[in-house]
């Protein structure tokens, strides 16, 4: 870039006036794009003092900076490999289209940067391969750090246990429990008549014990110990009456 179009490009910048519509500040939904004011009564039309200026031919740029960007070069619109034939790089530069996706762009700014165009809009595109790793990298991160967390709480592992033995216990005992019941079930004789009589005179043996063990307990020593423990209380002299119906103390 010469040092001529460094200065136009310098009074462009310096020249340049701002153009924007009536009434953008008073809406919230009004843009500062410039519109033409149309209005009978408008004060930016009758071009008022403070309203905003119109563009007018004398705002515009030179011509041989006109359209320019700012690095130098005029830019170049470009979606495909075959619009890169025929432009000169001293004068145009690239600038690839946003239509254009990440798989393509790869090969289209490859292309470019090696025709010695220069690209207004370069990105450093990754390719998915090196995508894929750094996603399965993270997930792995994520794995480890439950992993850890894990450990952290012995007291859940222990409980199932607890409950297990506490289900396993009572298992045994009832086995116990019905283990008795059928033998006594089976040790019983089926002729059931034949032992009642054998059976009587032990319960009279018994009756016989019960009376001889009560005559043992002498009854007789409670109250005495009682009487000896509590004297009686002495009797008070009981008041005589008098002829005239008034008790008299002796």
């Amino acid at each position: 870039m010469t040092t001529e179009v460094k200065r136009l490009i310098r009074v462009r910048k310096e020249k340049g006036a701002s153009f924007k519509r009536d009434g953008f500040g008073k809406k919230r939904q009004l843009s500062d794009s410039w519109r033409k004011p149309r209005g009978q009564h408008n004060k930016q039309r009758e071009q008022k003092k403070a309203k905003g200026a119109l563009p007018k031919p004398g705002f515009g740029s030179p011509l041989a900076v006109r359209n320019m960007h700012p690095s130098g070069f005029f830019e170049v619109l470009v979606s495909s490999v075959k619009e890169l034939d025929g432009l000169d790089p001293k004068t145009q530069a690239v600038r690839i289209s946003a239509t254009v996706g990440d798989r393509k762009r790869v090969g289209l700014q490859e292309k470019a940067i090696g025709a010695g165009l220069k690209v207004l809009n370069a990105r450093n595109v990754k390719p998915r391969a090196e995508k894929e790793p750094a996603k399965a990298a993270a997930k792995d991160e994520g794995k480890q750090k439950k992993e850890e967390k894990k450990p952290a709480k012995p007291r859940k592992a222990a409980t199932p246990a607890k409950k297990e033995a506490k289900k396993e216990k009572p298992a045994p005992v009832t086995d116990e429990k019905k283990a008795p019941a059928a033998a006594k079930k089976s040790s019983r004789p089926k002729a059931e008549p034949a032992g009642k009589p054998a059976d009587k005179p032990a319960k009279k043996e018994k009756a016989a014990a019960k009376p001889a063990a009560k005559a043992a307990k002498p009854k007789a020593e409670k109250p005495q110990e009682k009487t000896e423990a509590k004297p009686k209380a002495v009797s008070k002299p009981k008041a005589k009456k008098s002829g005239s119906g008034v008790k008299k103390n002796e």
